[in-house]
């Protein structure tokens, strides 16, 4: 891991820690209710891994603060600004391109704004979100392909899809320049299940 990874995979793991520990959970719980190992638990709160896109999902998830939440400090009423190169990078593909998510809001209904760059033959795929997540993106740059639910779609620059990311979907860039284009994933009623567990518990 480079510096800049290693930082945000040491404020991840504290933020999980924090979240875990607030829960009075205990390592093995928080595994069992994110569908994840004990050791893949374990090597993120030590920011000892750069844990996927969807293992970060999973843990916020079954933490009940959503994704932005585990990279970002706890949300005030100011307005926050995110620079140019300062999101936090969590998907790099092999060829160089990178999953950015640039700003988010806090539970319990999470959206995610994320920049992302595709090189030539890069291909991300993303495990379905939880029930109820809608995405909407936007190509900026060259063209992608995006698979959903079977259907696929072919998008160029200024193209824009909308859909449920509750099913399996990827997006590819099957052409010879790279792609980019801007992303937006809203995902409703994070952490309500948790709640209504407590009050009912």
């Amino acid at each position: 891991m480079d510096e800049a990874a290693e930082s945000l995979a040491q404020a991840i793991g504290a933020r999980v820690r924090q979240e875990r520990k607030a829960l009075s959970w205990t390592l093995d719980q928080l595994a069992d209710a994110a569908g994840v190992s004990r050791r893949m638990v374990v090597n993120v709160e030590h920011g000892s891994v750069n844990p996927s896109v969807g293992t970060l999902l999973r843990l916020s998830d079954a933490l009940g603060v959503g994704l932005p939440a585990l990279v970002e400090p706890p949300a005030t009423r100011a307005a926050k600004v995110t620079r140019h190169g300062d999101g936090a990078v969590l998907w790099t593909g092999e060829a160089g391109g990178r999953g950015v998510l640039v700003a988010g809001t806090q539970p319990p209904d999470v959206v995610e704004l994320w920049d992302w760059t595709l090189a030539p033959g890069e291909h991300h795929v993303s495990e379905a979100h939880t029930e109820g997540t809608r995405e909407l993106l936007q190509v900026q740059e060259g063209g992608i392909t995006v698979a959903v639910d079977g259907q696929t779609y072919d998008l160029g620059p200024g193209d824009a899809l909308t859909f449920f990311g509750d099913s399996d979907h990827s997006y590819r860039n099957s052409h010879p320049v790279p792609a980019r284009f801007l992303l937006t994933v809203h995902e409703p009623g994070v952490g309500t299940a948790r709640i209504r567990e407590a009050e009912e518990g």
